[in-house]
């Protein structure tokens, strides 16, 4: 696979980035690809602020996959750094492919070039199968989480 590349996600990537992020039951009932508006203000934001690196992979000029991973410094630890993936997604037509697994090794090789110690990442409770992968990649369960919705 050594005709994919990973880089920074663009403007023109957000059409593609937003329609992957729908591509799943959960997606489906928050994403709205149709209206491209409030992901247009989050990406600036995103590409704004340096602890973020939101990226896309593209094969043949295709976005095929994207994540976010986040730089979060910290007093906890003796000051250690720590990053955290999202918003992982790979296409349809690329599933099975070894492109997830692509996408998390860059991420934990990109913690480890920002100083990071700790890589961590999020995924709902109902994606089973994606926690799967994740152990088979080394994480392991570590924390509780709860959200409040705003």
């Amino acid at each position: 696979m050594s005709d994919l590349e990973i880089r920074p996600t663009t403007t023109e990537d957000l059409p593609a980035v937003v329609a992957m992020l729908a591509d799943d039951p959960l997606g489906a009932q928050r994403e709205s690809p149709d209206d491209l508006t409030p992901y247009l203000g989050a990406f600036e934001r995103l590409a704004d602020d340096p602890n973020q690196h939101l990226v896309v992979a593209v094969r043949e000029g295709k976005v095929v996959g994207t994540l976010q991973l986040t730089i979060i410094p910290g007093l906890s630890r003796r000051g250690a750094v720590r990053s955290i993936i999202e918003a992982v997604r790979v296409h349809a037509d690329e599933r099975g492919s070894g492109l997830g697994t692509q996408l998390i090794e860059w991420a934990v090789e990109e913690s480890g070039r920002q100083g990071c110690s700790l890589v961590q990442l999020t995924s709902d409770v109902t994606r089973t199968d994606a926690h799967r992968f994740y152990k088979r990649l080394g994480f392991e369960d570590s924390h509780v989480g709860f959200k409040k919705t705003l």
